[in-house]
């Protein structure tokens, strides 16, 4: 009998496999890359076309010692690694390792890991795609010079242990130069008049806005604007003069590829794009549901097309239908169109199969897997649903020479809505009132005036799903990157998350600013975005990735020369707190670390104390009066802690409010979870709650 060895990245994915496939097939896990350049030097023969030294990870030795011995007992290998650049070169790098012949059939792919798509792809292997290894090569190796060449270049300039990377850095300028707009904004100020009106016919009352007079618009940029209209207003008649009836439609979203994904789960989830793309990973390598084995439940994650199968389409109408009845099917499937230079090897990420509702899947799944699923699962059904229709209202009232608008919209027919509406970002979130049925000519009443002062903001600092959204507008990295692109900025203390959103440190500003004087191409985003487009000109086959490299070598070559003899050193001084050291007396300073800020002593190396950053909660603990400080898991959840922890054992994961019990006087909690959303006292005797509005 034939023996037959199928190698994956994870374990997760052996496992999902195995199942589909007969006794004689053994699968295995490589557990990522096997070889990669060394970390202790370049890595990159750059005289000699580029020539990569590829060496075996370290601790992966045992493991390829086993791949080896399995593949010389197997009468054939399959190498069935993601279905993208980098698992096309993991892939190549076993082929070497492995010693298969690089014209053999070895290579089998697969968009999801089901019982059908796994043994279609057995029966169809082809080469190893060398375009794809170029590509990925090409990024690698690209990556590793601009790395390894600024890198110790700011360390001599500015701080030894700072580095410097190719795509982060145009994320962090990103950022920097939205910090800057807010920095220099100047606020205007302006004001608006709202109308509170009330139909005589139906007593009911709606709100219309000041417009302005017959002429056209008019701008309120003061009181004086405004009282002068609102003196004019006194005793006016106001008078429906037009009603416009209309129809709207809102048409679905499209199904998500990895970018809408890690906007949404930022959204509606509060999820990084790290914690996204994890979670995304498990359920497409498949998860162990009770009574049916190991399932992969989405298809691949790493994707920019929303293109979807003919047979995923057919089996959305027919769950549809029986669901939410025949109205709410589309006549024919919804078709949704790639952006421009989209990758259209795989599809949208969609469940795999429709007809598992999250609901049945709930007690297998971990909580960011089940949170997740329902997303992908809600938003690919909704994505083939009929158009919602809404009945829209436009109103003029005419009040002496002003004019006031009102407008509003009611659903006629929910299509979609009824599964899911997808998440704004804050600055775009806009209401529509409802009105009642008035007729030109009618004249409504007025109930109250409210002039408010407003003044421009600022645009707002990006998070990470309005981040992620300009670097795929502006065609800065591609799916497999966003989220190791933000991991990245924060970890090096570039960038900072403050609550969602995303500011530049100190560091990050020197380092931009010297980027952008010295290395202008390397931050520069049309640049940037398009290396990217030549990157994927190489995956196409149309351009070589030698000649590439040779193009951007020379003249980064010569720009860092040019940066080596012109910057001095630069200092960057610590911020220096009232925190005194309790070994040497120094104030402690605040110092950027892996994990985000920490206090040190300034007198290291002699004095080498240091300490977490503590925010304090502004209440003091109910079991020892001692202050409350709020604090981090190791995998960064936030929780509130004495400050005598251990002795004291007050901790808990909801926020103590300043606020005291009106019953008792002790502390209250506010519980802000789905489940319960309430304010409660913490003297569980006490009993006090209300619910949290």
């Amino acid at each position: 009998m034939s023996s037959y060895l199928v190698i994956v990245e994870s374990p997760a994915k052996a496992k999902t496999i195995k199942k589909y496939l007969g006794k004689n097939f053994k699968v295995l896990a490589s557990m990522g890359h096997l070889r990669d350049l060394p970390k202790s030097q370049m890595g990159v023969d750059i005289q000699h076309n580029f020539e990569p030294k590829y060496i075996t990870i370290r601790g992966k030795g045992e493991l390829l010692s086993q791949l080896k011995k399995e593949a010389k007992s197997s009468d054939k290998v399959y190498l069935a690694t993601d279905p993208d650049r980098e698992g096309e070169a993991i892939s190549w790098h076993l082929a070497k390792v492995l010693e298969i012949d690089e014209n053999q059939k070895c290579r089998i792919v697969f968009n999801e890991i089901t019982k059908s798509a796994v043994q279609n792809a057995i029966k169809a292997p082809r080469e190893i795609d060398e375009n794809l290894v170029n590509a990925q090569q090409a990024r690698r190796i690209l990556d590793r010079i601009v790395g390894y060449k600024l890198s110790p270049l700011l360390w001599r300039k500015v701080r030894k242990g700072l580095s410097a990377g190719r795509v982060q850095s145009v994320a962090t300028r990103l950022i920097c130069d939205r910090e800057e707009e807010i920095e220099s904004f100047v606020s205007q100020e302006y004001w608006t008049i709202g109308a509170t009106l009330v139909s005589e016919q139906s007593a009911e009352t709606f709100e219309a806005r000041f417009h302005g007079s017959k002429e056209g618009k008019i701008e309120l940029g003061n009181q004086q604007d405004v009282d002068r209209v609102i003196s004019q207003l006194k005793n006016a008649q106001y008078t429906v003069t037009q009603v416009k009836k209309g129809e709207r439609k809102r048409a679905p979203a499209p199904p998500f590829i990895t970018s809408t994904l890690q906007q949404e789960a930022s959204r509606k989830l509060g999820f990084t794009a790290k914690r996204t793309m994890m979670a995304a990973q498990q359920l497409y390598e498949g998860v162990d549901i009770k009574g049916q084995g190991t399932i992969g439940l989405i298809t691949y994650m790493r994707t920019d097309s929303t293109r979807i199968s003919n047979e995923a389409q057919d089996a959305a109408r027919q769950f549809i239908e029986k669901k939410f009845g025949k109205e709410y099917v589309p006549q024919s499937p919804k078709q949704y169109k790639s952006k421009k230079g989209a990758q259209d090897a795989h599809e949208a990420i969609r469940p795999t199969d429709v007809f598992l509702e999250p609901a049945q899947l709930k007690d297998s799944l971990k909580p960011d897997q089940y949170k997740l699923y329902k997303l992908i699962w809600e938003r690919f059904l909704a994505s083939q649903m009929k158009s919602a229709v809404f009945d829209t209202l436009n109103v003029d009232i005419e009040a002496k020479d002003y004019i006031f608008k009102a407008s509003g919209s009611n659903i006629r027919f929910p299509g979609f809505m009824v599964l899911y509406v997808e998440g704004k970002d804050e600055e775009s979130e806009d209401q529509e009132d409802t009105i009642p049925e008035l007729i030109e000519g009618q004249k409504v009443k007025l109930k109250k005036l409210d002039p408010k002062q407003h003044f421009t903001q600022p645009p707002p600092r990006y998070t990470e799903a309005t981040l992620i959204r300009v670097l795929e507008e502006k065609g800065i990295g591609r799916p497999s990157t966003y989220a190791p692109i933000i991991t990245t900025i924060i970890e090096r203390g570039y960038v900072e998350r403050e609550k969602k959103q995303l500011k530049p440190t100190e560091l990050g500003k020197i380092i931009t600013d010297i980027m952008k004087e010295y290395f202008k191409d390397i931050v520069d985003v049309e640049f940037t975005a398009n290396m990217e487009q030549q990157l994927d000109e190489i995956e196409e086959g149309h351009k070589n990735w030698v000649d590439i490299l040779k193009q951007f070598y020379n003249p980064f070559e010569n720009t860092l020369k040019h940066a080596e003899d012109e910057i001095g050193h630069v200092e960057i001084r610590d911020e220096v707190t009232d925190e005194k050291c309790e070994k040497c007396g120094r104030n402690m300073v605040i110092k950027h670390g892996r994990y985000g800020k920490f206090l040190a002593c300034p007198g290291f190396p002699e004095c080498r104390n240091a300490k977490p950053i503590l925010e304090e909660a502004g209440v003091n603990c109910p079991l020892c009066r001692g202050k409350i400080y709020v604090k981090k898991t190791r995998k960064g959840r936030k929780y509130y802690g004495c400050e005598n922890n251990p002795q004291c054992e007050f901790m808990t994961w909801d926020e103590p409010l300043k606020e005291a019990c009106p019953r008792c006087g002790g502390i209250l909690i506010k519980n802000s979870s789905k489940k319960s959303r309430k304010i409660h006292c913490f003297n569980k005797d006490c009993g006090y709650e209300r619910s949290l509005k």
